[in-house]
C-alpha cells in the first residue's frame, strides 16, 4: 500500500523553476514538496546545461587568451590543454551548486521527494522511487515544472557517441578534429565556440539564412562576423537530411533549402542543437483535464492551467525558454498561491549568448518595431570608442538603444561585446520603470568602464553622443 503525505503545494521538477518555487513556498510558510528524479537537484540548467557550459566557456576563453592574447600584453606563456582537469573543475562547480540547493531546501523546510512524479487525479501526485516504491502526495496545488529536453531531427539519431546533444557535447573525452553543429541557435554556438577555442574545426549548419533567430538582425550580423574571425564556418540555408555513423566519425548529408544537389560533410562528431521541447509526456495531465498543444506546451492564464489548482511554469508553458524566466514564473506562481499579487512582463526577460564576445538583449528588436509600425529612434555606440574596451583590447561590438519616437520610452536594448551579460540588467531595470532614453543618458556612469557605452548609446538617441 502506498504511503500518503499531505502538502500545501507539490512541485514536479527540481530545475530553476521547480526549486525556486519550492524555496519561495517554504519562505511563505507553505508546506512544500519538490519531486525530482535526478540524483541531484538543479535540473538541466545546473547539471547539464547553463552551469557546466559556462564553466567550459570560461576555461576555454582562458586557454585561448593564454595561447595568443597574453603575448600582446607582454605575458609569455606556452599553455598546455589538460582536458580531464578542465572537465573535473566543471564537475566540482556543478556539485557545489547542487549542494547549495539542498541546503536551501533544508533551511526552508522543503521536502525533496526523490523519484518520478505523475499526477494521479485531482490533488494527487504519485512518486515512483528507484526501488519501485510508490508514494502518494496530496496537495491543493500542483505545480508542473518539468522543463524541457533537446528537440530531435528525423534522420539524425543521437547516440552520445558520435552524434551528441548538448549533454554529450559537455562531456567529450577528446577535442574533436571536426565538429559539425546542426543549428545556429544559442546552445549550438556556445558549445561550438568552446571546442573551437580548444582546437577543433567547427562547421555550423543552419536551416535558416541567418544565425540566432529572434535576435536583432544587426546584432546577429556582427555576432556572426566575430565568430567567423575566430575560425567557425557557417553553412546557412541548409537542410540536414541524414547522418550515418561509423567508428571513426559521421557522414552528414544536407541539401540547399533553396534547391540543389545533396552534399556531404565528414566529421568525427556532430552536435544536434536545434532547440528544445517541453517535457510534458507521461505526467498524467489527462487525469486532471490538462491537454498540451501539438508542440507540448501547456496553456495557462497567469500560470494557472485550465484546471483549478494545477499550475505550469518555466519551459513547459509559453514565453522564453530560459532559466531566469522559469525563476520569475516560480516566484509569481507561489505568491499567487499564497494569495499575494504577482506580475511578470516577458518583454523584460533578457537573453544572453555567453560566447566571446557576448551578446545580450532585452525588449523589442528593430524588426519587431517595424513590423508593428511603431515609430522609434535608435542610439548606437561602438566599443571601439569606449576607453576601457580600448585599453583592454576588447573593442568588438556595440550597444544599441531603441526608444519611442514620441515619448522617448526605452523599447529595447541590444549589445554585443565584452561582458555585456553583466550590463544588460541596467536596461532591464530602466525598462521596468518605463524610463526614457534621456534618463539613462543623464545618469552618471563611472569612467573608465565599459558601462559608459550604455550611457553613450542612450545619448545617441537624441544625437549628443560624446565619443572617447
Amino acid at each position: 500500500m502506498a504511503d500518503t503525505i499531505t502538502y500545501d503545494v507539490v512541485i514536479i521538477g527540481g530545475g530553476p523553476g521547480g526549486y525556486n518555487a519550492a524555496i519561495r513556498a517554504g519562505q511563505l510558510g507553505l508546506k512544500a514538496a519538490c519531486v525530482e528524479k535526478r540524483v541531484t537537484l538543479g535540473g538541466t540548467c545546473l547539471n547539464v546545461g547553463c552551469m557546466p557550459s559556462k564553466a567550459l566557456l570560461h576555461a576555454s576563453e582562458m586557454f585561448a587568451a593564454a595561447s595568443g592574447e597574453f603575448a600582446h600584453l607582454g605575458i609569455e606563456v606556452q599553455p598546455k590543454l589538460n582536458l580531464p582537469q578542465m572537465m573535473k573543475q566543471k564537475g566540482e562547480s556543478v556539485t557545489a551548486l547542487t549542494k547549495g540547493i539542498e541546503f536551501l531546501f533544508k533551511k526552508n523546510k522543503v521536502d525533496w521527494v526523490k523519484g518520478a512524479g505523475r499526477i494521479a487525479g485531482a490533488g494527487k501526485v504519485e512518486v515512483t522511487g528507484e526501488d519501485g516504491k510508490v508514494t502518494t502526495l496530496e496537495a491543493k496545488n500542483i505545480v508542473i515544472a518539468t522543463g524541457s529536453e533537446p528537440s530531435s531531427l528525423p534522420g539524425v539519431a543521437v547516440d552520445q557517441q558520435r552524434i551528441l546533444d548538448s549533454t554529450g557535447a559537455l562531456s567529450l573525452a577528446e577535442v574533436p578534429k571536426h565538429l559539425v553543429v546542426i543549428g545556429a541557435g544559442i546552445i549550438g554556438l556556445e558549445l561550438g565556440s568552446v571546442w573551437r577555442r580548444l582546437g577543433a574545426k567547427v562547421t555550423v549548419v543552419e536551416f535558416l539564412d541567418r544565425i540566432t533567430p529572434g535576435m536583432d538582425a544587426e546584432l546577429a550580423k556582427t555576432f556572426q562576423r566575430a565568430l567567423t574571425k575566430q575560425g567557425m564556418t557557417f553553412q546557412l540555408g541548409a537542410k540536414v537530411t541524414g547522418a550515418k555513423t561509423s567508428k571513426k566519425g559521421v557522414t552528414l548529408t544536407w541539401e540547399p533549402v533553396a534547391g540543389g544537389a545533396s552534399q556531404e560533410i565528414e566529421a568525427d562528431y556532430v552536435l544536434l542543437a536545434i532547440g528544445r521541447r517541453p517535457y510534458t509526456e507521461g505526467l498524467g495531465l489527462e487525469t486532471v483535464g490538462v491537454t498540451p498543444d501539438k508542440r507540448g506546451f501547456i496553456e495557462t492564464d497567469h500560470l494557472q492551467t485550465s484546471t483549478p489548482g494545477v499550475w505550469a511554469i518555466g519551459d513547459v508553458t509559453y514565453g522564453p525558454m530560459l532559466a531566469h524566466k522559469a525563476e520569475e514564473d516560480a516566484v509569481a506562481c507561489i505568491e499567487m498561491i499564497a494569495g499575494k499579487y504577482a506580475h511578470i512582463d516577458y518583454n523584460l526577460v533578457p537573453s544572453v549568448v555567453y560566447t566571446s564576445p557576448e551578446v545580450a538583449w532585452v525588449g523589442k528588436t528593430e524588426e519587431q518595431l517595424k513590423a508593428e509600425g511603431r515609430a522609434y529612434k535608435a542610439g548606437k555606440f561602438p566599443f571601439t570608442a569606449n576607453s576601457r574596451a580600448k585599453i583592454n583590447h576588447e573593442t568588438e561590438g556595440f550597444v544599441k538603444v531603441l526608444a519611442d519616437a514620441a515619448t522617448d520610452e526605452i523599447l529595447g536594448a541590444h549589445m554585443v561585446g565584452p561582458q555585456v551579460s553583466e550590463m544588460i540588467g541596467e536596461y532591464c531595470v530602466a525598462m521596468a520603470f518605463r524610463a526614457a532614453s534621456e534618463d539613462v543618458a543623464r545618469t552618471c556612469h563611472p569612467h573608465p568602464t565599459r558601462s559608459e557605452a550604455l550611457r553613450q548609446a542612450a545619448m545617441g538617441v537624441e544625437g549628443w553622443t560624446m565619443q572617447a
